[in-house]
């Protein structure tokens, strides 16, 4: 789609304009580029790039800025992958260590911000299906109970359950020795299809207690689960290009609080091969508009089950943040899967 001569004015204002912030004029270009070209040959060059989409001029400025358009041809076309520094490598490696599972998400996460200066975010390994060391329940009112659940890990939830009828405190105490002799330590899925078959033995008026206490045990462990780690939010606020918006860092900020949609981003990424980019509204998410997320997934054990990532504005370091969310996500799959193997 594009000539030689135009692929090196494109990379060479892509790259200046992501190390200036200012927007690019045909002296700089010819300046920078290498190429021998008149002022006239690159604003022509420049003309066509602009009618393509590619560059943009503002209004106040002589020079061009990328698009996002422009940033997505310079990165599948033109960009060339800094490999990471031995400092930053051993930063990485040191920071990542497979006998500390429950901290290696939050320490991915701040070594993505802390080496990229944006926002790392890290999606946690979806979980096994949930299991429970110890459960018990605790009248409150009538058809009031209170559900008190301690995880294998000893962790304790509690959920308030309202039942059609109200349980004696006998029946309560009948029903937590039923769970915790039978099905301590089982998944909650392993216990919803034995539980169907062995609760006839019991009175058949518990079923529809055990039944609510599953239910309530499973989603009450299921969202202590920390969906993900995101780290260096307030890097943002540093970013000149986000911060003279305030309406959009809101926005973006209102984004991180509430983790459906970004989930959604985070959920395609797991699906793709190594590092993928989102640049600006490719994302399809409003908030991200003027933002790159950079992802790549992780896997334990060769399946993938969580996605790294970094947030930041569109006019970010690509050659340099790729190869950090890359390694980043290699080192987390290799300190997972030690940590699994027992290595």
């Amino acid at each position: 789609m594009l000539d030689r001569r135009a692929q090196i004015l494109l990379k060479t204002l892509v790259e200046k304009y992501i190390s200036d912030g200012e927007p690019v004029g045909s002296r700089a270009l010819s300046r920078f580029s290498g190429l021998d070209l008149s002022p006239a040959t690159i604003r022509n060059v420049m003309s066509d790039l602009e009618e393509l989409g590619l560059v943009a001029s503002p209004h106040t400025s002589a020079g061009r800025v990328p698009t996002p358009r422009g940033y997505r041809f310079f990165v599948d076309t033109l960009l060339q992958v800094r490999p990471l520094d031995q400092v930053q490598l051993t930063q990485l490696e040191g920071n990542l260590h497979p006998n500390q599972p429950q901290k290696l998400i939050s320490a991915a996460s701040h070594l993505l911000s802390d080496l990229t200066h944006f926002a790392g975010i890290v999606v946690a390994p979806k979980r096994r299906s949930a299991a429970f060391r110890h459960i018990e329940f605790l009248r409150l009112s009538e058809k009031r109970l209170l559900l008190i659940l301690v995880t294998p890990e000893g962790d304790v939830q509690n959920r308030i359950l309202i039942t059609e009828r109200g349980y004696s405190p006998t029946e309560l105490t009948m029903a937590s020795n039923f769970l915790n002799q039978h099905y301590a330590g089982r998944t909650f899925d392993e216990i919803r299809n034995r539980v169907q078959d062995e609760l006839r033995q019991l009175h058949q008026d518990m079923t529809s207690l055990m039944t609510a206490a599953l239910e309530a045990g499973d989603q009450a462990l299921a969202e202590s689960q920390e969906s993900y780690v995101i780290s260096g939010e307030r890097n943002l606020l540093d970013s000149i290009d986000l911060s003279s918006n305030m309406r959009r860092l809101r926005e973006l900020f209102d984004l991180f609080e509430h983790k459906t949609q970004l989930m959604q981003l985070m959920e395609l990424s797991t699906r793709a091969q190594g590092v993928q980019l989102f640049i600006g509204g490719e994302s399809g998410i409003a908030p991200l508009d003027e933002v790159s997320v950079v992802t790549a997934p992780y896997e334990v054990d060769g399946q993938v089950v969580g996605t790294v990532g970094v947030i930041g504005p569109t006019r970010m370091a690509y050659e340099r943040v790729i190869p950090i969310v890359d390694i980043t996500a290699k080192l987390l799959s290799s300190a997972l899967t030690q940590h699994q193997s027992g290595h």
